[in-house]
C-alpha cells in the first residue's frame, strides 16, 4: 500500500524524509537515550507512542541531525511503521493529532452482501462435480470434461490475478465488488441457455465467466476486514467473509443431488431439473448484484484502526503495484506461507472435486450421501473458520495456530484415507467432518497471517497471491489425484495428498512470525472505539498509550 513520505516543515536528513505521523528510527539510535534534558514525562524504559512527550522525539530527531548510516530495507520498513505521538511535536513542525478512528454500522451490511454473492459463486463452482456422473450422461462427455468445469475456476485465476489485484489497489473495493457480482450473475444466466445435450460448450462458457468473477471475489475477505473492521474484530470479520464461500460450497454439495436426481432414463425430466437449478441460481445472483450496486460502499467515513489510518493518509500517487509485488516476493516468510497455503488449499480443492468419484467407488448409488458428506466436510470447516478467527482476535498467536491446524489437518487426512474403504458410510461422515473442520478452518488463518507479516503491503495483493498459489496446486493435485484414483483407487490418490501436506507442515514451522500490523495497533488497544452512524462520526480524544520495552523491541 501507499505510505506517507514527508511532512511539511520537518527537518530531517536528506534521503530520510519524515512520514506524516511517523517517526523514523535510524540505526544505532536506541530508544530511551535522550540527547536533551528530559521533560516531565513517563519513566525511562518506556516508549510513549500516542501522546508522546517531546523528550523522546527530540532524542530521535537529535540523532537525525547528525551523520546517518543508510537503513537496511527491513529496518526502513519498520521505521516507517512506527507512529509518532499524537500530541508530540517534531522539531520545526506542528503537532500531529492522532487520526480519528470510528466503526461504521454499515460494515455488517457490506460483509453480508459480499458473503452472499461469494456463496453463489462457490455454489456454481461445485454444482457439476458433486453429480459428475449425471452431467456426464446428460452431455455425453467424459468425466475429465466434467472435472474441467471445476478446474476452470483454478485455471482462470492464475493469469487474471495480477490485473485483478491491480484493479483492486488502484480503482478500489466497490468497483472490484461490482465486477465480481456482475460477472457471477452473467455467467449464471448463460448457463440457463445450455440445457440441451449438444450444448456442453455453452455451459462451459457460462462457467468460464463465473470463474473470472471468482478472481474478483477470493481476494476481498482480508481487504474488507481491514478497511471496515477494528483491530479487535478484524480476524473474525475475515473468517466470516471466507465463511460465505465455504457455505456456498456446502450448499453446492447439498442441493444439486436433491434438485437433479439421477434420472438418465428420462432425459426430458433430467433437463427440466437442471433448468430449475440454473434459473434459481440466476435469480439469486441477480438480486445480489442489485444489492451490491446499492449498498456496497468503498470505505467508511473514518478508518477503523490506526494501522488503516496510516495507509489511508498516504498519497495515492506514491503507490507502486510492481514494487509491492517485488516486496512480497522478497519477504521470505510470505514466500513460505505462499507455498504452504497453496498445498493445503489445493488439497481441499482436489478432495472437493473428486469426492463424488471417491465415494461412489466404495459406495455405489450413494450420490445423495456423497453430497451430504461434502456438506458435512464444509459445515464443520465453517465452524472451524469462525473459531479460528475468534481465537486469533483474542490471542494474536498467528504462527502457532496456523501450525497446529496444519498438523491436525494432516492427521485428519490420514484418518480419512485409511477409513474410506471400511464399508461403513457413517464413518466417512465422521472422518470427513474432522478433515473439514481443520482443512477448511485453515483458509482464513492463511489470509490473516499473510496480512500481518506483509503489512503495509496491500491486503488484496497478498490474498490474491495466496489464492493464485492455491489454484495452481489445486489444478496439479486434481489432475494427479484423479489419475491415481482412476488407475489405482482412491487410497493412492489420498496418500499422494498426505505426503504433500506433511511437506507443508515442515515449511510452516520455518515461517518467521513478524506481526507488523498488530505492532502498529498496540498503540490503540486501550482506546475505546465506538460504532457510530456513517454520517455522524463521534469525535474522540486521543489517549496516551505506553509501550513496554518488550513491545518496543517487537516493533
Amino acid at each position: 500500500m501507499a505510505r506517507p513520505d514527508d511532512e511539511e516543515g520537518a527537518a530531517v536528513a536528506p534521503g530520510h524524509p519524515l512520514a506524516k505521523g511517523y517517526l523514523p528510527l535510524p540505526r544505532g539510535a536506541p530508544v530511551g537515550k535522550e540527547s536533551v534534558e528530559p521533560q516531565n514525562g513517563p519513566k525511562a524504559g518506556t516508549f510513549p507512542v500516542n501522546g508522546a512527550p517531546r523528550d523522546s522525539l527530540a532524542a530521535a530527531s537529535g540523532v537525525l541531525g547528525g551523520p546517518q548510516t543508510p537503513l537496511a530495507p527491513e529496518e526502513e520498513t519498520q521505521a516507517r511503521l512506527l507512529p509518532a505521538g499524537a500530541g508530540a511535536e517534531t522539531p520545526g513542525a506542528e503537532s500531529t493529532p492522532l487520526p480519528r478512528t470510528a466503526l461504521s454500522p454499515r460494515r455488517f451490511v457490506v460483509l453480508l452482501i459480499f458473503s452472499l454473492y461469494s456463496l453463489v459463486n462457490a455454489f456454481q463452482w461445485i454444482q457439476y462435480s458433486i453429480i459428475s456422473n449425471v452431467f456426464e450422461g446428460f452431455y455425453g462427455v467424459t468425466l475429465l470434461h466434467i472435472d474441467w468445469l471445476s478446474m476452470v475456476y483454478m485455471l482462470a485465476y492464475v493469469p487474471l490475478i495480477f490485473p485483478a489485484t491491480w484493479l483492486l489497489d488502484t480503482r478500489g473495493l466497490r468497483l472490484t465488488a461490482l465486477l465480481g457480482s456482475g460477472l457471477n450473475c452473467l455467467g449464471a444466466w448463460i448457463k440457463c441457455g445450455s440445457v440441451q445435450q449438444h450444448l456442453f460448450w455453452v455451459t462451459m462458457l457460462g462457467q468460464c465467466l463465473c470463474s473470472v468473477a471468482q478472481v474478483f471475489i477470493l481476494g476481498l475477505p482480508s481487504r474488507i476486514a481491514s478497511v471496515w473492521f477494528g483491530p479487535k474484530e478484524v480476524s473474525t470479520a475475515c473468517a466470516t467473509a471466507v465463511l460465505g464461500n465455504q457455505l456456498g460450497t456446502a450448499v453446492g454439495f447439498l442441493l444439486p443431488p436433491v434438485l437433479v436426481p439421477n434420472t438418465q432414463n428420462d432425459t426430458n425430466l433430467l433437463a427440466c431439473n437442471i433448468s430449475t437449478m440454473f434459473y434459481g441460481t440466476s435469480a439469486v445472483a441477480t438480486l445480489l448484484f442489485i444489492l451490491t450496486a446499492i449498498a456496497f460502499k468503498e470505505k467508511p467515513p473514518y478508518p477503523p484502526s490506526q494501522a488503516q489510518a496510516a495507509l489511508q493518509d498516504s498519497p495515492p500517487e506514491e503507490y507502486s503495484y510492481k514494487k509491492s509485488i517485488r516486496n512480497l516476493f522478497k519477504n521470505i516468510p510470505f514466500v513460505l506461507l505462499l507455498i504452504t497455503y497453496g498445498i493445503m488449499t489445493g488439497a481441499f480443492y482436489s478432495v472437493s472435486t473428486l469426492l463424488n468419484q471417491m465415494i461412489l467407488t466404495y459406495y455405489e448409488g450413494e450420490e445423495v450421501n456423497a453430497g451430504r458428506i461434502g456438506l458435512t466436510l464444509v459445515v464443520a470447516g465453517m465452524v472451524g473458520s469462525i473459531l479460528c478467527g475468534l481465537w486469533l482476535d483474542y490471542t494474536k498467536t498467528y504462527k502457532q495456530t496456523t501450525l497446529i491446524v496444519y498438523i491436525l489437518s494432516f492427521i485428519g487426512m490420514v484418518i480419512f484415507t485409511f477409513t474410506l474403504d471400511l464399508g461403513y458410510i457413517i464413518i466417512v461422515f465422521v472422518t470427513g467432518g474432522v478433515l473439514g473442520f481443520y482443512m477448511t478452518g485453515y483458509l482464513p488463518l492463511g489470509f490473516e497471517f499473510a496480512v500481518e507479516i506483509t503489512y503495509p503491503e496491500s491486503e488484496g495483493t497478498s490474498s490474491g497471491l495466496l489464492n493464485a498459489s492455491a489454484q495452481i496446486f489445486g489444478i496439479l493435485f486434481t489432475l494427479a489425484q484423479g489419475k491415481l484414483t482412476s488407475d489405482y483407487g482412491p487410497k493412492a490418490g489420498n496418500i499422494f495428498l498426505c505426503v504433500w501436506m506433511f511437506i507443508g507442515i515442515i515449511l510452516t514451522a520455518l515461517i518467521k512470525s513478524d506481526l507488523r500490523r498488530h505492532n502498529i495497533n498496540i498503540g490503540i488497544t486501550n482506546v475505546d472505539i465506538k460504532a457510530v452512524p456513517a454520517d455522524s462520526p463521534t469525535d474522540q480524544e486521543p489517549k496516551t498509550v505506553m509501550l513496554s520495552k518488550q513491545s518496543e523491541s517487537a516493533i
